[in-house]
């Protein structure tokens, strides 16, 4: 077995030294019992596993602990400061976004994501992402990210 892979997840120091192939998803859920981030479908396109590595969004159910050696990983777990929601968390609440909720985590993961490369998105913007919803709440993802938008340029 190789050198143990050291990564941050959630701002905490952690060692990996398992099979270096293994998807960071489920390193998340079955060892750090992190399951905020979901299993979807598995070849990363729905988005359920969306997290933040080095700052940018990733689909962990695709992405190899082999890849993380010293990186910052973000799971929805680690996005509030304390008890302080983030906005998009708290836009999320505001508008009702969830229906089943399943698609949720990934979904306020992606809509960080954006909102840290564009303050204000269009909808064209939004539509991007590619998060997955089964229940279609796209509608009401739309006025929450929005929503965030304005709460986090008040903030700036």
């Amino acid at each position: 077995m190789a050198d143990a892979i050291r990564l941050f997840v959630n701002g905490k120091s952690r060692s990996y030294d398992g099979e270096p192939d293994r998807p960071l998803l489920w390193y998340l859920r079955d060892d750090l019992r992190l399951t905020g981030t979901k299993y979807g479908c598995g070849i990363a396109r729905c988005g359920a596993c969306s997290v933040r590595v080095g700052g940018k969004l990733a689909r962990a159910c695709a992405l190899p602990m082999s890849a993380l050696g010293g990186k910052r990983v973000t799971t929805i777990e680690g996005v509030a400061n304390g008890d302080t929601l983030h906005p998009v968390q708290r836009a999320w609440i505001e508008e009702d976004v969830a229906q089943c909720g399943y698609c949720q985590a990934g979904q306020i993961m992606a809509a960080i994501d954006l909102l840290e490369r564009t303050r204000e998105p269009s909808d064209a913007d939004i539509d991007s992402i590619t998060n997955l919803c089964r229940c279609g709440t796209y509608v009401r993802i739309r006025r929450a990210i929005k929503a965030a938008a304005k709460s986090m340029q008040a903030r700036r």
